[in-house]
């Protein structure tokens, strides 16, 4: 392989949506940054099931919602 041309990888912190912080290593950020997901597998359908209800950390939900009420979403 050639030297120089690959991205560094080093070890971060992942804050879940339940607010456990567990360490992974990844290309993102730098060492030691810390990146809060919105949406993890504890909380998302496709791997609850459909039991879990997502979080709207963002608002997202919620102003949808209010901008489409009338029309039966």
């Amino acid at each position: 392989m050639k030297k120089g041309i690959h991205p560094d990888y080093h070890d971060i912190n992942v804050k879940m949506t339940d607010g456990t912080v567990i360490q992974m290593r990844s290309t993102w950020g730098k060492e030691g940054d810390q990146m809060s997901l919105d949406i993890d597998p504890s909380v998302h359908p496709a791997w609850t099931g459909g039991t879990s209800r997502l979080m709207d950390s963002g608002g997202r939900v919620s102003k949808f919602k209010n901008k489409y009420a009338g029309l039966g979403f």
